[in-house]
């Protein structure tokens, strides 16, 4: 019999995925995957526009898949990308107009699933689950934090940018300092 610590694990992420897959079922017909519905949340809750760098780091994805995924939702209207003005090497991802029309539907049919999901459920052990979860996501993100303060900073940030996106001068530097000693 598997203890509560072995059991944990795979009930969140099967939970997770359970109702990732009722939601993505409800929105297919409007002719979203759950790719794409994901993207479209993301983007509709962020304050400012986003790089395609910061999309794929919400999504939980490499860069290289978001890139795919973004060239089809600008192929079909769901957002429009553009040139950085402040970098010309990123591109920066809007909700097109087709995604502005659809996004308040999108957004009150996971109200809807959320509802059936815990509409059973007591007030207080679901605030009680929400203040574990919570918990849970803040100690794993600081450990992200913590581990990502800890790299040199030469190794931080996404081609050969800081955090603050400008460029690592160092990094250049060593790239050839290790070219030429081979």
């Amino acid at each position: 019999m598997m203890s509560d610590w072995e059991t944990f694990g795979p009930l969140l992420h099967g939970t997770a995925r359970a109702w990732r897959q009722k939601l993505d079922e409800r929105l297919k017909p409007m002719g979203l995957s759950q790719a794409k519905w994901r993207t479209l949340l993301h983007l509709s809750l962020a304050q400012d526009e986003l790089t395609q760098a910061e999309i794929a780091a919400r999504l939980g994805v490499e860069q290289p898949s978001v890139v795919t995924l973004l060239h089809r939702l600008e192929k079909e209207g769901w957002i429009v990308r553009r040139n950085s003005s402040h970098d010309r090497r990123c591109k920066m991802v809007n909700l097109g107009r087709r995604a502005q029309r659809v996004i308040g539907k999108i957004n009150a049919t996971a109200d809807e699933l959320r509802h059936e999901l815990l509409t059973e459920i007591p007030a207080p052990e679901l605030q009680t689950c929400i203040k574990v979860l919570a918990h849970i996501r803040a100690k794993a993100e600081k450990r992200d934090k913590l581990r990502r303060a800890e790299m040199p900073s030469v190794y931080r940030g996404d081609n050969g940018q800081n955090t603050n996106g400008q460029p690592i001068e160092k990094k250049k530097a060593l790239n050839r300092a290790t070219r030429m000693s081979q």
